[in-house]
């Protein structure tokens, strides 16, 4: 192996900062691009300004960058930026800091997010990114609203910085984009009569009763999971849609209606709604593997943006320990603790499965 060969292996080992960079970024332009945005972001906003920077997060390839070698590291990122246009078209929300605007994807769905009287956008997951960014310089929050199914194609078409909509992890959608860590775990929800008269906290409590009857929405994954519970099929009333279950509710022919969280707390928003409530605690039905049937939301990034990631992610556990996390979270309806997603679960152990 020649000197040139050696050295271009050398840079393929450890971050490319040495004299035959130039053709190592060049041989390998997308993901060097995406690793020395990644790097330099780190370098401005995760690490203190020390005589020596060392590897910080388990993310970050192994090496160690002295004060003197910053420049040359900053030189080459410009170079592999200069040859590798996808790359740095992948990378380019990380320029979110520097231009102190992000552009931030949702269905419109509330309480998830969705566009205020004020033209705004509002909802958990916008105020969860405006509370996260603005500590940082991001000051503006620019709204791109899309059907729901239309969200990733437009985060990986670059229209987006951040899908902020509710979006639950799981693996085919781990193939698509990278999830910061999620903050919300999102189960079924009951609604009842005001008083919540048959004390229902559970499913067990409904399959204990035969006189309560329940309804749910037709075909959905809330009424599969209460006929999984053991709720009889003679017990269940299916509806189309959730107005109609809503309406059977307050017309009292039906004790109990499963439904999602998120339509649950919507449903709540009605002023014309004051004869019912949430059932809470609702104890999750626990599937056949032990796991409780959870949904865990979280924000969805292009996969070249793992700065930008990494950089929210660190921002999430400062708003979980400050009580930031949880007040919004009581501000659009959801139950600190309840649905405020363990730490002990991660992105990456929901992408496996």
């Amino acid at each position: 192996m020649n000197a040139a060969r050696s050295r271009a292996t050398g840079c393929q080992r450890r971050l490319p900062l040495c004299s035959s960079c130039f053709q190592c970024l060049k041989g390998q332009r997308q993901r060097r691009a995406a690793e020395l945005q990644s790097i330099l972001t780190y370098l401005v906003y995760l690490v203190p300004m020390t005589g020596s920077i060392k590897r910080g997060t388990a993310s970050m390839p192994s090496w160690t960058l002295s004060a003197g070698r910053l420049a040359l590291g900053v030189a080459a990122a410009l170079a592999a930026l200069t040859f590798a246009p996808e790359g740095f078209a992948q990378a380019a929300s990380n320029n979110v800091l520097k231009d102190r605007k992000i552009t931030v994807g949702f269905a419109n769905q509330s309480p998830w997010g969705f566009k205020g009287e004020d033209g705004e956008a509002t909802g958990f997951h916008p105020d969860l990114v405006r509370a996260a960014f603005k500590p940082l310089g991001v000051e503006k929050i620019e709204l791109v609203i899309a059907e729901f199914g239309a969200l990733i194609p437009a985060l990986a078409a670059s229209r987006v910085d951040i899908v902020a909509s509710g979006l639950a992890i799981n693996q085919q959608r781990c193939k698509q984009v990278i999830f910061s860590e999620p903050d919300l775990a999102v189960g079924d929800g009951v609604l009842v009569a005001k008083g919540n008269p048959f004390k229902i906290h559970s499913y067990a409590d409904i399959v204990a009763n035969s006189q309560i009857r329940m309804g749910g929405g037709r075909g959905s994954s809330n009424t599969q999971n209460a006929l999984d519970a053991g709720i009889p099929a003679s017990q269940m009333t299916l509806f189309q849609d959730v107005g109609s279950s809503v309406s059977a509710l307050t017309a009292k022919r039906v004790d109990a209606v499963t439904m999602s969280i998120g339509s649950l707390i919507a449903v709540m928003q009605s002023p014309n709604l004051k004869d019912v409530e949430r059932a809470t605690p609702f104890k999750p039905f626990i599937k056949p593997n032990g796991q409780p049937a959870l949904n865990y939301a979280a924000l969805a990034f292009r996969p070249a943006d793992t700065a930008l990631r990494d950089l929210y992610n660190k921002r999430l556990v400062e708003m979980r320990q400050d009580g930031t996390l949880a007040k919004i979270m009581e501000k659009y309806g959801f139950s600190p603790s309840e649905e405020m997603a363990p730490e002990t679960v991660t992105a990456a152990q929901l992408c496996q499965g």
